[in-house]
C-alpha cells in the first residue's frame, strides 16, 4: 500500500523580529541573513522529502516570500500580530484537506529522510489522532500532524510538547536527531553544526571564521 502525501505547513516570522536569542550568534554575519538561512534550508529539506507533495510558507516578510518560492514553496500571506499558531491554522485551513503537519522554520540541520519517516509513523499510528514531536530538549515541539479530517489544533510556545500533550496529541519518538535540532540559540546552533548544516546556513557559518 502506498504511502500518503502530505502538505507541510511552515510559519516564518519577519525577519527582523525572528529568532531573538540568536542575535550574534554568528560574528559579522547580519541577524536577518541568519534567520532567512535557516528557513531557507528547512523548506529546502522540506521539499527533498518525498513523502511531502505540497509547502505553504506562511509569511509577511517579502524576502522569505522570495526565497521560499525559489525553493518551491506556496506563499501564503500571514496576518501580521496574529501569532504563531493562527499562522499554522491558516496554513492548514488552505491544504484543503488530506494529511497536514506544521513544521517550525528553524531546522537547519533537517534530514528529508527523517521527516519522511517520522511521517510514515504518523500514518502508522492511532487513526484520528494528531501525532508531536518534541524537539531536543523535550519542551517544545518541532513538528505536529493530523490526519485527514482531524483539525491541526496547533499549542506552539513555551511549553509546546505538554500543551500538545494535553490537547490529545500524542507523542512520536524515534531517532531523529535532525528533525529534534531546532535553533533558538548559539549553543542550539552549534549542536546544529555538528549534525551538519543546510548549504546557506553553513555558508555563513563559514563566512564568520575566514581563513
Amino acid at each position: 500500500m502506498s504511502q500518503p502525501t502530505w502538505t507541510v505547513v511552515v510559519p516564518v516570522k519577519r525577519l527582523a523580529a525572528a529568532k531573538s536569542r540568536l542575535r550574534g550568534a554568528l560574528a559579522r554575519v547580519p541577524h536577518e541573513e541568519l534567520a532567512l538561512a535557516l528557513a531557507t534550508d528547512t523548506v529546502a529539506a522540506v521539499r527533498a522529502c518525498p513523502a511531502v507533495a505540497e509547502i505553504l510558507v506562511v509569511t509577511d516578510d517579502a524576502r522569505v516570500a522570495a526565497a521560499a518560492r525559489d525553493a518551491g514553496a506556496r506563499v501564503l500571506p500571514d496576518r501580521p500580530g496574529a501569532g504563531l499558531n493562527a499562522a499554522f491554522r491558516h496554513g492548514a485551513a488552505a491544504a484543503g484537506g488530506g494529511w497536514v503537519a506544521g513544521l517550525t522554520a528553524d531546522l537547519p540541520a533537517l534530514r528529508p529522510a527523517e521527516l519522511a519517516a517520522a511521517l510514515r509513523a504518523v500514518c502508522a499510528g492511532p487513526p484520528g489522532v494528531r501525532r508531536f514531536v518534541a524537539d531536543a530538549p523535550g519542551d517544545g515541539t518541532v513538528l505536529l500532524a493530523a490526519p485527514p479530517g482531524t483539525p491541526l489544533d496547533p499549542r506552539f510556545g513555551v511549553g509546546s510538547a505538554g500543551a500538545h500533550a494535553a490537547s490529545g496529541a500524542l507523542p512520536l519518538v524515534g531517532n531523529w536527531p535532525s528533525l529534534r535540532r531546532d535553533v533558538d540559540t548559539a549553543a542550539d546552533l552549534a549542536a546544529a553544526v555538528r549534525l551538519g548544516l543546510g548549504p546557506r546556513t553553513a555558508a555563513l557559518a563559514a563566512a564568520r571564521c575566514p581563513a
